[in-house]
């Protein structure tokens, strides 16, 4: 093949793969490979996100708001404003032609902020009820708050079934077995102001062996705060900070520098492998006193390193802990000393005579077992038997020869 049919197959490959991306580009529905070149023109304005758009639809948002927060192009703030023009005047002159139907879009949005809005209305006076039985279902509910509330004086506090909008009670299975059991909380909802406070004054109830407790649905009192590290440290209050989910990458100098404006670091242990000497992924910082762990669990600055979020909490301070120490009996000075005559199977008669006492066998104690001649087995016998030595002793006796 010579030079020129190989070039001329170079320039036709080169074009072949032109049309391929140029049909790749224009076909929306291909995925596009690293390969394919996409052409961006940057003075082009910058279109409005499809949440932007929804929340000015919904009208949750104004334009002046949005470009205060986002910076918006103005072009596309202008395109925006045209494309709502033109789907109002294509909605008028649909009703003036006589068809009586608004666009698509239109409608959706009718319906998206009637839906909202009754949503809201729903979950406007809802109560919170704690400390439920497993066993307890809606209808317990139901009933119970019913037969409450029908003698109340206010006709407008009394609860009917229809007065409920919603109660929503979270299931779970029952372990070994096939049944729902409630989780021990739900939410239920009423119409009107006058059935919630009527509700709220029922809290510490009687249902199905458990007092219930009724809360606000929008009273987050009493909950703990889950940004308070120090009141959710497990551990009292100390001068040693344990710090978790540290990289592997951190060093001694690093964690000073991290919490040295914090207060006086005695020492820093920092649990490491024995192979590489890199960080296990916790440490210890002992501070001179309390302030300083307290002033770490409070600096929200101190909560990520690395781009790490840390794990943080009081730590044990083995320095302050009570060893108690066994009490031993004063009293006895001496130890006791053995005496044969307190076991038990000896005779204590025969002791005034002077005769050595006499062991007898308890009624209640295993004898050996016997053989056919009334003798302990030869093999038990032989087990408590002792055992001869087996090293050469010299000779302690005479030689007697017989004639």
């Amino acid at each position: 093949m010579s030079e020129t049919e190989a070039s001329k197959e170079e320039v036709v490959t080169i074009k072949d793969n032109e049309e391929q991306v140029k049909k790749a580009l224009l076909d929306p529905t291909k995925k596009r490979k690293a390969e394919d070149e996409i052409e961006i023109d940057l003075k082009s304005s910058i279109p409005l996100s499809k949440k932007q758009k929804r929340l000015l639809r919904r009208g949750k948002i104004t334009l002046e708001e949005l470009n205060a927060k986002y910076n918006i192009d103005p072009k596309s703030i202008k395109e925006y404003k045209e494309d709502a023009e033109k789907k109002k005047t294509g909605a008028s002159e649909k009703d003036d032609q006589g068809d009586g139907s608004t666009t698509d879009a239109v409608k959706g949005d009718e319906s998206s902020e009637t839906a909202t809005k009754k949503k809201k209305d729903e979950n406007k006076y809802g109560v919170w009820i704690g400390n439920l039985s497993f066993e307890t279902t809606k209808d317990d509910l139901v009933r119970f708050f019913v037969a409450k509330t029908k003698n109340n004086e206010d006709e407008r506090s009394r609860v009917t079934e229809q007065d409920i909008t919603r109660l929503s009670m979270p299931r779970v299975a029952a372990k070994n077995s096939n049944s729902m059991k409630n989780k021990g909380f739900c939410y239920m909802f009423f119409k009107n102001v006058e059935q919630l406070k009527a509700v709220l004054e029922l809290s510490e109830s009687h249902l199905n062996g458990r007092n219930m407790l009724i809360k606000d649905s929008e009273n987050y009192s009493g909950r703990p705060d889950k940004d308070d590290l120090v009141a959710m440290s497990k551990n009292p209050p100390s001068r040693i900070l344990f710090v978790g989910n540290l990289s592997f990458d951190v060093t001694d100098d690093l964690l000073r520098k991290h919490f040295q404006h914090c207060g006086d670091i005695i020492k820093i242990r920092m649990a490491t492998f024995e192979d590489s000497g890199k960080c296990k992924g916790f440490a210890f910082i002992d501070f001179k006193n309390e302030e300083g762990s307290t002033n770490a669990l409070k600096d929200k600055g101190c909560r990520k390193i690395a781009g790490r979020p840390l794990r943080m909490e009081y730590g044990e301070d083995r320095s302050k802990r009570q060893v108690r120490k066994k009490v031993e009996n004063v009293t006895n000075d001496k130890s006791p000393s053995f005496d044969i005559s307190n076991n038990r199977g000896y005779d204590h008669s025969r002791q005034d005579s002077g005769n050595k006492p006499e062991y007898k066998r308890p009624n209640n104690s295993r004898r050996p077992p016997v053989d056919s001649n009334n003798r302990t087995k030869s093999s038990i016998a032989l087990a408590t038997a002792q055992r001869g030595s087996a090293a050469i002793v010299p000779s302690q006796g005479k030689k007697v020869k017989f004639d």
